[in-house]
């Protein structure tokens, strides 16, 4: 029983760590007032150039950083038509996730079946990964150990300092932020940024680590989850790396019940049920006021209007 516990655990912390990544990007754009769900498109464009980029150079790093850089690129799309000229975010965002989805299936396509010469190599941490049972959680890769340091450092960033606290006022009240001399529209412009770069992480993550290959659609709709899992945790780092896990462990899970009778598919479509729920619940009052949406999410900021 102990055996099989740890090897779901130990496979749900991989399974849930791309989710873990583009949530936490998440949290911080749409705590300065920015919904983006182009984070599909934004994830598909960070797996697709992290693929191509390590597969050219046989080099793992210059394929990460090429697939982060793909996602602030996508991420300044979003921020340029939702920030400066005020277009409706729902739209600008989902149509960022057709164009990645778009770009990505176009540039793919001459990769689709071919295998990665290199992958990125499962750390194994000294002394601790001889540990028995507790040694199997210190043997992974270095972006799921980085994935798990980042919770502590982005929930210290965001309450604990000056710029947490203008970050989190920007999305509460933009005009009182700007009155006092905080600039709104760059500070979104960074948020917005930082969520495509976890983005293009998470994307990079399940082509040159989780599965290395390029399959075309390979993010599978973990774009989305990553949006619900952004308001499930009620904007806060550490909510977002358990609710990853437990995401993470019904994919785990999807394949290790089937013995049992229970359909994968059933497993499989619960992730998306909840997602739809979510974005249905959203648009609520009631119910953002309830989870402490950010006051300003969704909201345009102009001075004029101010």
């Amino acid at each position: 029983m102990i055996d099989f516990i740890v090897s779901v655990l130990t496979l749900t912390i991989p399974a849930g760590t791309a989710l873990l990544l583009g949530t936490l990007g998440e949290v911080y754009a749409e705590r300065s007032g920015v919904l983006n769900l182009g984070v599909e498109g934004m994830m598909i464009m960070g797996a697709v150039t992290g693929f191509a980029v390590t597969f050219a150079t046989k080099n793992v790093v210059l394929g990460i950083l090429a697939a982060s850089l793909a996602g602030i690129l996508m991420s300044l799309i979003h921020a340029y038509f939702s920030i400066t000229l005020r277009v409706n975010q729902v739209v600008s965002g989902l149509a960022l996730t057709m164009l990645g989805l778009g770009i990505s299936g176009l540039l793919g396509k001459q990769f689709i079946g071919m295998p990665l010469p290199v992958r990125l190599q499962p750390v194994h941490v000294p002394v601790l990964s001889d540990l028995p049972i507790l040694g199997e959680f210190f043997r992974f890769n270095i972006l799921v150990y980085i994935s798990i340091l980042l919770v502590p450092l982005l929930s210290f960033f965001l309450y604990k300092t000056n710029w947490g606290i203008v970050l989190r006022s920007v999305g509460e009240n933009p005009a009182a932020a700007d009155a006092m001399g905080v600039n709104v529209f760059l500070v979104r412009y960074l948020a917005v940024m930082f969520g495509g770069l976890m983005a293009g992480l998470a994307g990079a993550f399940l082509s040159v680590a989780y599965a290395p290959a390029w399959i075309e659609g390979m993010t599978a709709g973990a774009g989305w989850i990553v949006i619900a899992l952004t308001i499930f945790s009620l904007y806060d780092p550490t909510r977002a790396m358990l609710g990853a896990y437990l995401f993470g462990g019904v994919r785990v899970l999807q394949f290790r019940l089937q013995p049992l009778g229970i359909p994968a598919n059933l497993l499989n479509m619960l992730p998306f049920l909840v997602t739809i729920l979510v974005l249905v619940l959203i648009s609520e009052q009631a119910f953002r006021r309830r989870i402490g949406v950010p006051a300003a999410l969704m909201q345009p900021y102009s001075r004029e209007e101010k």
